[in-house]
């Protein structure tokens, strides 16, 4: 099953504890910090519009892109005005460039392959206009390997409960995420729970494999920060905020 293919009906339930609001909020920040204060913003990978809806809120024009057309339905249900499309990041294409491209919740953490991430990181300084920004966020390694790692997460509410179980390959740093998922039906039958079951994998970076491969990718590196701070990365950061710029590539065309 493709990932968020089940999950994406009760994601939004489920993730009702993350501060979408701050979130946002650093965000914006961090836009504005950095230039750019209005325009045309892309957010990859963005699920069901949590983070989009809030940027369009702060008087941004969005286009979310995500690969599962169950959170891009659930996305468009909420703000039927927003344009969304379904994209692989690693191939997605634009009708023009924008100000900015942001990428946060870890979606960018779903990228196993440094080709592939080079090859993300192309196609966004590909679609951004002249020194446009590039925000995105990672899961940190420390996070798989002492958080996550091997452990068990698990919840349960009167009409849903789900089973997430984890497990790290320390020498290729990816993560396995194994979620089963519970849902009471709505259905005739009331009394039955509906399961789920999906397999994520996310792969762990270091600040410098990123650094080399928005270099690769001609892009300009401009910050990391300790996530939700402006702090220098720490031995214990959970998550980071890279940012970096557009540099000018011959034989683009710029609208």
């Amino acid at each position: 099953m493709a990932a968020y293919s089940g999950f994406a009906e009760v994601y939004d339930k489920f993730m009702d504890n993350v501060p979408y609001e701050e979130w946002a909020e650093y965000l914006v920040g961090l836009l504005r910090e950095n230039g750019v204060k209005d325009g045309i913003v892309a957010e990859l990978g963005c699920g069901t519009g949590n983070i989009t809806g809030r940027l369009k809120a702060a008087e941004y024009d969005m286009i979310g892109i995500d690969n599962s057309p169950e959170m891009l339905q659930i996305a468009a249900e909420k703000d039927g005005e927003i344009l969304y499309l379904c994209q692989d990041m690693r191939e997605f294409e634009l009708y023009g460039t924008v100000a900015a491209v942001v990428c946060v919740c870890d979606g960018m953490n779903y990228i196993l392959d440094k080709a592939d991430l080079v090859k993300v990181f192309k196609l966004v300084n590909n679609y951004l206009d002249t020194s446009g920004l590039f925000i995105f966020d990672l899961n940190t390694i420390y996070k798989y390997e002492k958080l996550l790692g091997d452990n068990v997460i698990a919840e349960n509410r009167e009409n849903m409960s789900f089973i997430w179980e984890n497990y790290y390959d320390k020498e290729e740093r990816i993560n396995e995420y194994d979620l089963t998922i519970y849902l009471k039906d709505d259905g005739d039958r009331k009394e039955r729970f509906l399961r789920f079951d999906e397999i994520h994998y996310q792969k762990g970076y270091t600040v410098e494999e990123i650094k080399e491969a928005l270099e690769e990718a001609g892009m300009e590196f401009v910050a990391v920060y300790d996530a939700f701070s402006k702090e220098a990365p720490k031995v214990n950061s959970e998550r980071l905020y890279f940012i970096a710029r557009e540099k000018y590539q011959e034989g683009k065309t710029y609208r």
